[in-house]
């Protein structure tokens, strides 16, 4: 059984204190700034919560529809519930003999899947979100039988031509989530299907590996393999939906390090449309059925954080059936979209949390401010953008349910099937097409191509990926500005700058020590540092007559002389500052010089 979700100690205040700052100021926080935050709680939450919703207003501004929240009128169709998979936290996975006793197939039949698609198109729905999992011909004879005789080479084959089905016959659009994916898969689904998604739920691999962990026997979990999956998806230019799931025995080290790959990939392929908040809730029948569930302040906590390392321009969901009416924590900790919500089916993953009214839900976002409105299953941004992210197959069922100028669902739009096939529009020329004539002419208009950041990536993703040493490490903004108050009078620093030194690492660490350093040379002079009993700290020998007392001819020693920049503190504030200035210098220049750390002692 896997252990608490979060095990050891709290972070420290003043380690708290300065994340909060630097997310309040909107400086780009590291992993383990975000672990500190993935514990805030009480007012620091509250704190955290309000600037994290700031960056979610600006992303909205931004975008385009200031204000609103989203959400997809969509259907739940369980393909197959079989899985090769051993999740020890899932109910949606069953048995052959349990389909075969409720008198179910392997597989839901087309008339099946066609029955509920029409029914959501009958009630407005424009999605058919299609579940199933991974793989069940690998582990279960009957599902490999059933395909067979069904005429289908495997899964994929058979989720391929239920789309292209529901496509023609009803007009929803297929969300496919059928698990890990290679990339000839991704090949033949992308032109059946807007949108696709499979949660990565954590990089935590002890999970997967160790025995009694909640991915333990499930060959697809591994993170690893997840991770390409993303990858891939980026690569084959399919939006897609991902995710973490908190709560089944990561740490917040752990947590935050999942956020983290999430991003890289984001900013590496740009195809992650939306990242799912979503926490665990024990169900009976597992193996961790005695497993907490995640408490609401770590969800809240959580959707705060991936707000800040997402960025603006994120989208973040969390279920709000899984949340006990909650809607406004969530929106105050900057979601801007509340996922797929059905009027007919149920929540096939979490059967007994049924979803919210959608009337309910709008008046309830309309009391937190926001509008709700509906979404496709690809989000605005991918709609907009056309080729290559949605295949030219698909043009005609998009644009005949979405509005042009959002790319938000149309209110009034008529679902229906459209025909399935290549698209006979000819080809249309965009860009400079005349560049060869007019180079020599006009010249350049621009000193880079208008697409230049969509083509190339994201410079903090190669920043990432550079090889070690070849992005020289930068100081932070408080850190750089607190070393200057430092080397010019250390009296001057502040509370925050105090703090700031104290959390210096890296190469403000170095800068750190340099100015502790210059601090002795004045006071003490530049002989080396003594004992207690005065014999040289030196690695040097010295033999007795070394050191024994000077003469009384000897010159007296010079009192070292202080610059009015590197003077003591004086006045009412001196306990206080000197104490910080101190703290900082001493415990900085003892943490990576063993002699520094011995000479204190010794003084001491």
């Amino acid at each position: 059984m896997t252990t608490s979700a979060i095990s050891g100690t709290g972070p420290t205040e003043n380690s708290l204190r300065r994340a909060l700052k630097r997310a309040r100021d909107g400086v780009a926080l590291d992993v383990s700034e975000a672990a500190v935050l993935l514990q805030a709680r009480g007012e620091h939450l509250v704190d955290l919560a309000a600037s994290a919703a700031r960056v979610r207003d600006a992303g909205l501004e931004a975008a385009g529809r200031p204000g609103v929240i989203t959400y997809s009128k969509s259907v739940f169709i369980p393909l197959t519930r079989l899985c090769r998979d051993k999740c020890h936290y899932c109910t949606f996975v069953t048995v052959p003999g349990k389909l075969r006793r409720a008198g179910h197939g392997m597989f839901m039949s087309p008339d099946e899947v066609l029955d509920i698609a029409r029914k959501g198109a009958a009630l407005g729905c424009k999605e058919a979100l299609i579940t199933l999992g991974d793989k069940p011909e690998d582990r279960w004879p009957e599902a490999r039988e059933w395909l067979d005789a069904h005429g289908y080479d495997d899964t994929i084959a058979y989720v391929r031509a239920v789309s292209i089905r529901i496509l023609e016959e009803t007009g929803l659009l297929p969300h496919l989530n059928p698990g890990v994916m290679t990339w000839t898969d991704f090949q033949r689904l992308k032109p059946v299907a807007p949108s696709m998604g499979m949660m990565l739920e954590t990089t935590a691999t002890r999970l997967w590996s160790e025995p009694g962990g909640p991915h333990f026997g499930s060959p697809d979990k591994e993170p690893a393999v997840r991770l390409r999956v993303l990858e891939d998806a980026g690569r084959s230019s399919v939006p897609f939906t991902s995710g973490i799931l908190i709560g089944i025995g990561e740490t917040y080290e752990e947590r935050a390090e999942s956020l983290f790959a999430l991003r890289k990939v984001s900013r590496a392929y740009h195809g992650i449309q939306e990242l799912i908040i979503q926490n665990f809730r024990a169900k009976p029948d597992t193996a961790m059925r005695g497993m907490p569930d995640a408490e609401l302040d770590e969800l809240v906590a959580t959707v705060a954080v991936a707000r800040h390392i997402m960025g603006p321009s994120g989208c973040l969901q969390a279920p709000p059936n899984l949340v006990d009416s909650e809607y406004e924590r969530l929106i105050g900790a900057g979601i801007d979209d509340w996922g797929g919500v059905s009027p007919l089916t149920i929540d096939h993953v979490n059967p007994e949390r049924p979803w919210p009214q959608i009337d309910e839900l709008a008046e309830r976002s309309a009391a937190a401010g926001f509008e709700m409105r509906e979404r496709l299953c690809v989000y605005p941004e991918f709609v907009t953008r056309g080729e290559p992210w949605l295949d030219p197959r698909l043009l005609p069922h998009v644009r005949a349910l979405a509005d042009p100028e959002t790319g938000l669902a149309l209110p009034d739009a008529v679902v229906e099937g459209h025909p399935w096939q290549e698209p006979e529009e000819a080809f249309e020329a965009t860009g400079r097409t005349d560049l060869h004539r007019t180079i020599d002419t006009d010249g350049r208009t621009s000193d880079r191509r208008d697409d230049f950041d969509e083509v190339y990536g994201d410079w903090g993703a190669l920043r990432e990926a550079a090889a070690p040493g070849m992005v020289p490490e930068r100081i932070d903004t408080d850190v750089r500005q607190a070393l200057a108050t430092a080397a010019d009078d250390p009296t001057k620093l502040t509370d925050a700058e105090a703090l700031a030194l104290l959390h210096a690492d890296g190469p403000a660490l170095d800068a750190l020590c340099r100015v502790a350093d210059d601090v002795r040379r004045s006071v003490v002079g530049a002989t080396s540092p003594t004992s207690s009993r005065g014999t040289s700290t030196s690695p040097t020998s010295a033999t007795p007559a070394a050191v024994s007392a000077p003469s009384r001819s000897a010159a007296p020693t010079p009192t070292p002389t202080r610059s009015p920049s590197t003077r003591w503190p004086t006045g009412p504030n001196r306990p206080g500052r000197w104490v910080r200035w101190r703290s900082a210098c001493r415990a900085a220049s003892t943490r990576t010089c063993p002699a520094r750390r011995t000479s204190t002692s010794r003084r001491r």
